[in-house]
C-alpha cells in the first residue's frame, strides 16, 4: 500500500516548483487520495472551489490540500497551496500505482535485427518491430504492439498495448499512447475515375512532437504528400479522428470523439470539446475555444470562445423548434414581402403635404 508523509507530500510539489505549506502534523501518513465527499481517514483530499467550503465539515479525510483563504474552514491537516487543482494533479502523479505496460523484454516479441533499441526499454509479448525502427532509452511498449519500418520513438515514450504505429513515423519524447490506437494509417485519399474510385497512395507520414498523450481507439491518419504534425504537448482524447496533412500546434487539447478533415491547421493553446467536427482546408486562430459538439465550417481567425447546435430540450420543445427551423425559408420570404411594402408605403409626413 502506498504511504507518504504529509511533509515529504510537500517536499515533492515543491520540487515540481508548487509551493506548499503544512499546516498541522507533517509526520501525518497520507495513503490514498480522494473526492472531498468520499474521502476516508488516512486520505488526503482538495478544494479547488471555496464556494464548496461547506463540504470541509463532514469531510472524513485526514488533510486536505487548499488555499490561504479557506484555512479558516478546515479543522484536519492541510497543505496550502495558490492553485489546489494543480496540486492534486501533481499528487496523483506521486501517488499513482498504475503497472507498467511491460517489464523487460518478453522472448514472444518479435524484434527484427535491424532495428536499433536503447538502454532500458521493455517490450511486451508479441509485439513487432520491423526493420530500421529506432527506439530510444526507456521507452516501454505494452504486449500486441505493431511498430513498423523506419519509425523513431522517442526517450521515455509508453505505449499501452495493441497500439499501431506505421512505417516512417516520428514520435517524440516522454509521450503516451493508449491502446488500440492506430498511428499513421492511410488517409482518405482517392479521386474518381467514372464511378470507380482510384486509391491515392499516401506518401506524407505522420510526426508527433514531445509530451504527447494520445488516448484510446484514436487514429491520426499519415498525410498525402506533407506530413501530418502534432506539436509539443499536446493532448487528444479517445476515439479522435485527425486526417491527413492535419496540422496541431502546441499545447491544444482534444476531447473525446472529434473528428479533423484533411489539411486542417489548428493553432496553439486551443480547447476543442467533445463530439466536435472541424471542417477541413482552413485554419483556427491560437487560443480558441470550441464548445462540445461544435460544427466548424469557416476558419476562425481570432482568438476566443465559439459555439454552435442547439442544447437539448424537452421533446415537445424541440419539436416546434425543429418545425420553425424546417419552416424559416417560407418565413424569410413573408418578411422580405412585408419589408417590400413598408418601403412601398408614403410616410404620413409625405401625405399630408
Amino acid at each position: 500500500m502506498f504511504s507518504i508523509r504529509l511533509a515529504d507530500l510537500a517536499q515533492q510539489l515543491a520540487e515540481k516548483d508548487l509551493v506548499a505549506q503544512v499546516q498541522g502534523d507533517g509526520n501525518l501518513i497520507v495513503t490514498g487520495l480522494a473526492s472531498i465527499q468520499s474521502a476516508r481517514a488516512g486520505q488526503i483530499t482538495f478544494l479547488s472551489n471555496s464556494g464548496n467550503r461547506e463540504q470541509l465539515v463532514n469531510c472524513q479525510a485526514s488533510a486536505v490540500v487548499l488555499t490561504e483563504a479557506d484555512v479558516p474552514f478546515c479543522q484536519m491537516a492541510a497543505l496550502i497551496v495558490n492553485n489546489p487543482y494543480l496540486a492534486y494533479a501533481y499528487i496523483a502523479q506521486i501517488m499513482d500505482t498504475t503497472p507498467q505496460p511491460a517489464q523487460g523484454i518478453e522472448p514472444s516479441a518479435i524484434v527484427s535485427k535491424q532495428a536499433t533499441i536503447g538502454k532500458q526499454v521493455f517490450i511486451g509479448a508479441n509485439s513487432v518491430i520491423e526493420s530500421g525502427v529506432i527506439i530510444e532509452d526507456n521507452v516501454i511498449i505494452g504486449a500486441g504492439c505493431f511498430i513498423g519500418k523506419n519509425t523513431r520513438i522517442g526517450t521515455g515514450s509508453r505505449l499501452w498495448a495493441n497500439v499501431s504505429i506505421y512505417h516512417d513515423v516520428s514520435i517524440g519524447k516522454c509521450c503516451l499512447i493508449h491502446s488500440g490506437t492506430v498511428i499513421g494509417a492511410d488517409g482518405f485519399g482517392y479521386a474518381n475515375n467514372r464511378g470507380q474510385w482510384i486509391k491515392i497512395p499516401q506518401l506524407g507520414t505522420v510526426k508527433i512532437g514531445d509530451h504527447v498523450e494520445i488516448g484510446a481507439s484514436t487514429t491520426v491518419d499519415r498525410g498525402a504528400l506533407d506530413n501530418t504534425i502534432i506539436g509539443n504537448g499536446v493532448i487528444i482524447d479517445n476515439q479522435c479522428q485527425i486526417a491527413h496533412n492535419v496540422v496541431i500546434g502546441e499545447n491544444t487539447a482534444i476531447a473525446g470523439g472529434v473528428i479533423m478533415a484533411g489539411s486542417l491547421t489548428i493553432g496553439r493553446d486551443c480547447q476543442i470539446g467533445g463530439a466536435s467536427v472541424i471542417n477541413g482546408h482552413m485554419e483556427i486562430a491560437d487560443k480558441v475555444v470550441i464548445t462540445g459538439m461544435g460544427m466548424v465550417m469557416r476558419p476562425v481567425k481570432k482568438p476566443g470562445v465559439y459555439s454552435s447546435g442547439i442544447p437539448l430540450q424537452p421533446n415537445k420543445i424541440w419539436r416546434k423548434t425543429a418545425a420553425l427551423v424546417m419552416n424559416i425559408a417560407n418565413l424569410s420570404q413573408r418578411l422580405k414581402r412585408i419589408e417590400r411594402k413598408i418601403d412601398a408605403t408614403p410616410l404620413p409626413e409625405a401625405v399630408n403635404k
